[in-house]
């Protein structure tokens, strides 16, 4: 059901012929590299936390890591990433095709830094087996991010 909202979504800019479907899982950074054939950094994930009353996602690059006290820095509170069960009602995508494009309203989306470096990325699109590439701008433009953070580690060694 997901990523035919995606499609939906995309299809209003009509971008829905650039979402690549697999045979293949892209649940994981490491599966979605294998199935698209590219680099594990490029796979921009989507994490999700509790904000207060809010949820968030965080878009980062595939190696980068939350580091908490940057989290916590930007946003006044200690990193708490939803559970599981509570991603797909909360968020509207299940685990594995979390993306920033058709999700619930009133989610936050923010990027990270560690994109920035990437001429283009990789976001899921509603599935465990679907990504479409977007440039960074095409990133901010169609995730409808609130700003961009700097709120992860390990991507920069």
């Amino acid at each position: 059901m997901s990523l035919k909202e995606v499609k939906a979504y995309f299809k209003q800019y009509e971008m829905e012929v650039r979402i690549i479907e697999s045979e293949e899982s892209s649940a994981t950074v490491e599966l979605a590299a294998k199935a698209l054939n590219c680099e594990p950094e490029r796979i921009a994930k989507s994490l999700s936390f509790h904000l207060e009353d809010r949820v968030i996602l965080i878009v980062a690059a595939g190696d980068a890591k939350v580091d908490n006290r940057k989290f916590r820095d930007e946003f006044g509170v200690k990193a708490k990433m939803l559970k599981g069960e509570e991603v797909e009602p909360l968020i509207g995508h299940p685990v594995g095709g979390v993306c920033p494009f058709a999700v619930n309203d009133g989610v936050e989306i923010y990027l990270d830094e560690s994109l920035k470096r990437f001429q283009t990325v990789f976001p899921a699109c509603g599935s465990g087996s679907s990504a479409i590439e977007l440039t960074i701008p095409e990133m901010e433009e169609y995730s409808a991010y609130m700003k961009w953070v700097d709120v992860c580690k390990g991507w920069q060694e």
